[in-house]
């Protein structure tokens, strides 16, 4: 029911000036003076009907328009039809009064309605708005102003303390701080350098930042956020879908039997203007607009609401989905854990050597490795302040490490394994409890081969994994972890994160079967995955969720939901949006049809009149719309109960 007087972007201006409300509004002031001089006698009757006559097209046009258009274009008898009919058969019944409140009191619900669809469209629209309109790109090493929509891919751009970024790219020179919280939902800062990607309206919270621009404005990841969530706000779900099919039947039915209340009378003898009457009260009260709009407003908020967290939900089905959710089955690398090795232990071997002299020289032999091994070598010295220049002499060992000279003394980083490697004893054992434990070890030794210290990396859990899953818990939901690593990794993280079922070694296909043996066992399953690796699953589960989509298309694209931040906090708060979506829903609709059920019989019996009629119909359908935005707002959410 859009009046289809606002553009894709939504409605910016005071209420009052709102197209379908303004009209209302004028239409309302000309009949309430008409009324109230009429009625003290200051105005004469044919006067205040001539009033009436003035303010029903003006009140009407916007909403009558639609209606008329939907009959003649679609061949569909909607509300509108339905009310156009009440108006005209008050009118002719005398009851222009009547009539033009019916105009008045349904434009007003209408236009409120459009209007609250129009502000969440611009409430996401307005994200937009956080992204500067100017940038100071580097032309000849001087800085120039430009329109932030000039931006292209390679222009370089500076980006001072306290200023957003224009568009996407990535840092050339600088390190700042960087709050993401317009693209990922997050408000923590994060620390960022050269090499590393960056958003448009993240804001520069410390130093200067020179960026190459990887998009242009219009194809910035905020660009895309706005756009996948107005596209998804305008896609039903199947409730939806099956209430406007519902809605195509019934406002036929009721404009046939109202028709029949005025053609029966006539052969049985019965008061016709009696049941005429009562055909104008029950073309308003048997008006589903309450029902209609009770599924399309809940949607639209709660998927509005989702996108300002940070949560792409695509459509209304997959919010109908979340609602649902009995199982989450999380990929293990990159989703439960950062996807990428990290230092757990150092541990000298009693040849007197410290373990942080055994980093220095194990990093300084990998600073020259590409090894995802090597590199978390290096990054743990640096996070501890150790410099360890490259080593002399370096050279690879193929299938077993690296080799090279630290102060004039020849070293190499192996694996357990190597050849040459006389690890044995305690160090042996500890090798193997360090393995079973679900570490990969790399031992530095001497140039004969004798072990100076191991040193233990592990893909680490993410630090809010285990509050995460004890929220899903809370929820009711079960944990389950669907991995092709190795079943002793597999149990210690999922010990460590609290998961209820692990299933390891599995293959890409081998993940889609236990997706469906979950939904089959326990009902509907979301998959959380990094949405292309994983993703014939994510399509098998009832909901695919990405984790860590910001910037990437490929993503998006995969999953039917999108979580931009790396933060496994959101899965539970994407669930807790789609039950309180569902909530409202059901609320609305037991609503609707409680009122439907009331005012139908008594508008049948002739016991109300159209003005009452209109005043409860219309008081009903703001009141859904007043309670269908809540479906955006969460409840505030109570401390996990412990599992």
């Amino acid at each position: 029911m859009s009046c289809g007087c606002t553009d894709e972007h939504g409605y910016e201006g005071p209420w009052w000036g709102f197209p379908p409300l303004r009209n209302a509004l004028i239409a309302g002031v000309v009949a309430a003076v008409a009324f109230v001089l009429g009625r003290a006698g200051l105005l004469a009757p044919a006067f205040e009907t001539a009033a009436y006559l003035v303010a029903i097209p003006v009140g009407a046009w916007h909403w009558a328009r639609e209606g008329l258009e939907g009959l003649v274009r679609e061949r569909v008898v909607g509300i509108e039809i339905l009310m156009l009919a009440a108006t005209g058969g008050a009118g002719a019944l005398g009851l222009w009064d009547e009539a033009a409140a019916l105009v008045v009191l349904y434009g007003i619900a209408e236009g409120v309605e459009e209007l609250t669809f129009a502000r969440t469209r611009r409430a996401i629209r307005a994200l937009l708005d956080l992204a500067p309109k100017q940038a100071r790109v580097l032309r000849d090493g001087r800085e120039a102003l430009v329109p932030a929509e000039t931006l292209r891919p390679g222009d370089r751009f500076v980006v001072r303390p306290g200023e957003a970024l224009p568009t996407d790219g990535v840092i050339v020179e600088g390190h700042a701080a960087l709050d993401e919280s317009p693209v990922t939902g997050e408000s923590v800062p994060v620390e960022k350098g050269p090499g590393e990607k960056v958003f448009a309206a993240s804001i520069n919270r410390t130093g200067a930042l020179v960026v190459e621009a990887t998009a242009a404005f219009a194809d910035n990841t905020l660009s895309k956020i706005i756009h996948l969530v107005e596209s998804a706000q305008e896609r039903k779900g199947r409730a939806q879908e099956w209430m406007e099919r519902f809605g195509r039947r019934y406002s036929p039915a009721v404009l046939a039997t109202a028709a029949a209340f005025l053609v029966l009378p006539l052969p049985l003898g019965w008061d016709w203007a009696d049941w005429a009457h009562r055909a104008v009260v029950l073309l308003v009260a048997a008006a589903p607009c309450a029902l209609v709009i009770s599924l399309p407003i809940a949607i639209s908020a709660g998927i509005g609401a989702a996108g300002r967290r940070g949560i792409l939900i695509k459509g209304g089905a997959h919010l109908e989905h979340l609602a649902l959710i009995r199982v989450v089955a999380f990929d293990k690398t990159g989703t439960l854990t950062h996807g990428r090795p990290e230092v757990t232990a150092v541990e000298p071997l009693g040849t007197g050597l410290a373990a942080g002299e055994a980093l220095r020289l194990a990093a300084s032999l990998e600073a020259r490795s590409e090894h995802p091994l090597a590199r978390a070598i290096v990054r743990h010295a640096r996070a501890r302040g150790i410099e360890a220049p490259p080593a002399e002499g370096f050279r690879a060992l193929v299938g077993a490490g690296v080799e090279g000279r630290v102060d004039g003394r020849t070293w190499r980083v192996l694996r357990p394994g190597a050849e040459g490697l006389a690890l044995g004893g305690e160090a042996a054992a500890r090798c193997e409890a360090l393995a079973a434990e679900g570490h990969t070890v790399v031992v530095l030794a001497d140039a004969d081969g004798r072990p100076a210290a191991l040193i233990a990396l592990a893909d680490r859990v993410r630090e809010e994994a285990p509050e995460a899953v004890r929220r899903l818990h809370a929820l009711g939901v079960r944990c389950v972890m669907l991995t092709g690593d190795n079943p002793q990794v597999a149990a210690r993280v999922a010990a460590a994160v609290g998961i209820d079922e692990v299933r390891a070694g599995l293959r890409p296909e081998d993940k889609v079967e236990a997706v469906r043996a979950l939904e089959a066992r326990h009902g509907a399953v979301i998959m959380v995955g990094d949405g292309i690796n994983d993703a014939p699953a994510l399509a098998a589960a009832t909901c695919g969720i990405a984790m860590g989509a910001a910037g990437t298309d490929a993503a998006i694209e995969a999953a039917d939901v999108a979580l931009m931040a790396d933060d496994l906090l959101k899965v539970a708060e994407a669930l807790e949006l789609g039950r309180q979506a569902r909530r409202v829903s059901l609320q609305n609709i037991v609503f609707a049809l409680t009122v439907l059920a009331v005012l139908i019989p008594l508008g049948v019996l002739g016991r109300i009149s159209v003005a009452f009629a209109v005043l409860v119909h219309e008081a009903s359908e703001l009141a859904a719309v007043a309670n269908g935005l809540r479906a955006g707002r969460l409840l505030r959410r109570q401390p996990p109960a412990e599992m």
